[in-house]
């Protein structure tokens, strides 16, 4: 199956927009004021909109207060401000967060006691899934943001997130999902060293027609099918009791871990794949003419598949080349005929899908 990267469209900014940031860069070059770092221009722009944010957000929980029909004043008012330095993506930033004077209120955007934001999480986040040591992420931290960051700081990021991540991956599931997908992501995994290792993703569709990524796992390459039934047990015996298709391209051992998993269901192989592998089994110089016969065939519906001794079969237009017998493996019910049959059922009777959280 094809990898796809999701390409996040940025919003353009308008032409004010680029000159008043074009003034600013100018300002700051004939101030002698750095971009990044403490005191920089980034770091200045992030403290004016951090205070506005506050601000708002106490005047939207005065006004909530009300005020007081005897006296016509407020019930909650201004009480000065508190000084704060908080760690962001451009370094640390001293801000001064308003109080009230009954001191309920309690700020969203900079909570009470947080003294990173979320972003600068998720920055220690990126470099440790890039392989980097907690020494390493410091001391980078440290160089770009002049930001005093303990390994153990790091190391207490990480872990909450490996936390969130086990309770996700034993979360239960539904019991049924009429469409499964199987396909594997190559990522850098550190494992004593940096390595290019797959990482399995089981994405399933939901009877309400929602994508629900259902588990990963991180392989070797070299997987049967005693790991691929270890994998499908799991998500069994995490609630789903039945799977009426399963996707996948062509990995070693998976259809006879569905068929003891999910007896019922059908193994589909990625058409592409497929498609190419039989490819490996013909001269080069009649693929132009194969690929159109292929294609014939896997989309043909029962009805129109013509069997051999037929009046006329799509192999026929290249006689010089054997036929294409398979991508090597026995393929059973995971055919092209299941295509043909099961898939017109399943686009018939599921819904447009959605992605699920």
């Amino acid at each position: 199956m094809a990898d796809k990267k999701n390409v996040v469209q940025l919003p353009q900014p308008s032409a004010a927009e680029v000159e008043f940031a074009q003034q600013l860069v100018e300002r700051a070059k004939a101030d002698g004021v750095s971009l990044v770092g403490p005191g920089g221009l980034l770091a200045g722009i992030t403290r004016t909109v951090l205070e506005s944010a506050l601000d708002a957000e106490l005047d939207a929980h005065l006004d909530e207060a009300g005020v007081d029909e005897s006296t016509g004043r407020r019930t909650n008012i201004r009480n000065g401000h508190g000084a704060k330095t908080v760690q962001t993506e451009v370094g640390p930033v001293r801000i001064q967060v308003p109080r009230d004077r009954a001191g309920s209120f309690t700020p969203r955007i900079v909570p009470k006691h947080v003294r990173r934001l979320d972003g600068f999480n998720e920055a220690i986040l990126s470099l440790y899934a890039k392989g980097l040591t907690t020494g390493e992420i410091a001391a980078h931290l440290a160089d770009v943001y002049d930001a005093d960051v303990s390994r153990e700081l790091i190391s207490r990021v990480t872990d909450n997130v490996v936390q969130e991540m086990e309770a996700w991956r034993q979360r239960p599931l539904d019991r049924i999902y009429p469409v499964v997908f199987i396909d594997a992501l190559v990522m850098k995994i550190r494992q004593g060293q940096v390595a290019n290792r797959p990482v399995y993703v089981v994405v399933g569709i939901s009877l309400d027609g929602e994508r629900d990524v259902l588990g990963m796992w991180a392989g070797t390459g070299g997987e049967g099918a005693k790991q691929w039934a270890g994998y499908l047990t799991e998500l069994r015996n995490r609630g789903v009791e039945d799977v009426f298709m399963v996707c996948s391209d062509g990995l070693k051992g998976m259809t006879d871990a569905i068929e003891q998993v999910w007896p019922q269901a059908v193994h589909q192989q990625c058409v592409v794949h497929l498609v190419r592998a039989s490819l490996r089994y013909t001269n080069r110089k009649d693929w132009q003419k194969i690929t159109p016969a292929l294609r014939e065939i896997y989309t043909a519906p029962p009805s129109r598949l013509r069997r051999p001794g037929s009046r006329r079969s799509p192999r026929s237009s290249v006689t010089s080349t054997p036929p294409s017998s398979g991508s090597g493996a026995p393929l059973g019910r995971s055919s092209c005929r299941s295509w043909t049959t099961t898939m017109r059922s399943a686009r018939s009777s599921t819904p447009p899908t959605s992605s699920r959280a």
